[in-house]
C-alpha cells in the first residue's frame, strides 16, 4: 500500500513539473552580463532580450554583473538554479577563461549548456583621431620606435579584445601596454579621450565614432571585412597575418537546467536572430545572425575552449 502511494506521489510530482515546464516561462528571467552597458555583448543581450520577451510572454531582464573577466557573471549562472530563470549571455570570453585563469570558478564544459549561438561578429583595430598613425604599418613603425610607450585598452583580461591585441603584439614584435577596464564602454571612452592609443573593438560599439571621426579604425580581426565599414582592410590585407579573431555573443544556462527549457530558449533564439527587423539591426551593427541549436553551440564551445587556449599559449596572455 505504502508503495502504491510513493508511485502515486511520484506520478503526482512527475506531472507537475511536466505542467510547469509546458508553461515556461511562468515569471520573469533574468540574463546576467559579465560586462558593463553599452559594449558589443550588453548591447547583444539586450536586443535579445526585447525577442525572448516578445516570443515567450514574459520579462527577460539584462543584468550587468562585470568584474574578474567575466567570471563574476559566470560562477553566478553556473552555481544558479538550473530552471530556466537564471541565464547568461557571453562571448568567447567564457572559453577563454578556461586558459586564461589559473583556477577559474567555473568549468564551461561542465557547468554550462550551450543554449544557442545569437549572432556572431568581429573586432576592429582601432585608434583615436588625434594619433598619427593612418595605417596599420604607420601604426606597427610607431609602436616599435617607442617600446613600451603605447597603451591598449580592452573590456577586461580575458575578452577577445584582450587576446587580440596580445596577437597583434605577437605577430608584429612589438611592446604595448595592457590596460584592462571594466567593460568596452569605458575602454572606448578612454579611447576616444586618447588616453590609450589603440583598441581592439567590436564594430557594435564603435561604429559610429568611427563614422564622426572621432576614431580612425586600421584592421579588421577577421578573414573578411565588415559590412558596417567595407572599406576598412582585414589585418592580412594590411599586412599582419595570423590576427583573427571571430567573435560569437550566446545564451548559457546551467548545466542541469530540463532540455525541453532548453529547446524553448534555442527556438526562441533563433527566431528572433533570423526575425526581419532583428537581421536588419544587426547586419548594420556589423554582425550576422546565427540561431544555433544547443548541440551546436555545446560543439562549438567544446571546441571554442581548446582553441583559445592554443591562442593563450602562443600570445602569452595572461590574466592580471
Amino acid at each position: 500500500m505504502n508503495g502504491k502511494i510513493a508511485c502515486l506521489l511520484a506520478l503526482a510530482c512527475s506531472m507537475q513539473a511536466a505542467a510547469a515546464l509546458a508553461q515556461y516561462p511562468t515569471r520573469p528571467a533574468r540574463m546576467l552580463v559579465g560586462f558593463t552597458p553599452g559594449g558589443g555583448v550588453d548591447i547583444n543581450a539586450r536586443l535579445l532580450a526585447s525577442k525572448l520577451t516578445e516570443y515567450l510572454g514574459q520579462q527577460f531582464v539584462v543584468e550587468n554583473r562585470p568584474g574578474a573577466g567575466t567570471n563574476i557573471a559566470n560562477e553566478f549562472v553556473a552555481k544558479a538554479a538550473p530552471d530556466g530563470y537564471t541565464l547568461l549571455f557571453n562571448s568567447p570570453a567564457v572559453a577563454i577563461n578556461m586558459s586564461l585563469y589559473k583556477n577559474p570558478p567555473y568549468d564551461a564544459l561542465r557547468d554550462f549548456a550551450g543554449v544557442s549561438v545569437f549572432s556572431e561578429s568581429t573586432n576592429i583595430l582601432v585608434v583615436p583621431a588625434s594619433l598619427p598613425a593612418k595605417s596599420v604599418q604607420e601604426l606597427v613603425v610607431l609602436a616599435r620606435e617607442k617600446p613600451g610607450a603605447l597603451n591598449y585598452s580592452s573590456a577586461g583580461a580575458g575578452s577577445t579584445q584582450h587576446l587580440a591585441a596580445e596577437l597583434f603584439k605577437l605577430r608584429t614584435g612589438t611592446n604595448i601596454v595592457h590596460v584592462p577596464y571594466k567593460g568596452s564602454a569605458p575602454s572606448i571612452a578612454a579611447l576616444i579621450a586618447a588616453e590609450v592609443q589603440l583598441s581592439f573593438v567590436n564594430p557594435v560599439a564603435i561604429g559610429q565614432f568611427v563614422k564622426t571621426g572621432r576614431l580612425r579604425a586600421l584592421g579588421v580581426a577577421s578573414a573578411k571585412r565588415t559590412a558596417l565599414l567595407p572599406d576598412v582592410p582585414t589585418m592580412s590585407e594590411a599586412g599582419v597575418e595570423g590576427v583573427e579573431v571571430p567573435l560569437w555573443f550566446g545564451l548559457l544556462a546551467p548545466a542541469a537546467t530540463p532540455r525541453d527549457v532548453v529547446r524553448a530558449l534555442a527556438a526562441a533564439v533563433a527566431k528572433g536572430a533570423h526575425s526581419p527587423d532583428m537581421q536588419k539591426r544587426l547586419l548594420e551593427q556589423g554582425a550576422e545572425p546565427v540561431g544555433s541549436t544547443p548541440e551546436e553551440f555545446s560543439a562549438m564551445l567544446k571546441d571554442e575552449v581548446a582553441r583559445w587556449a592554443e591562442v593563450v599559449k602562443v600570445s602569452g596572455a595572461r590574466a592580471e
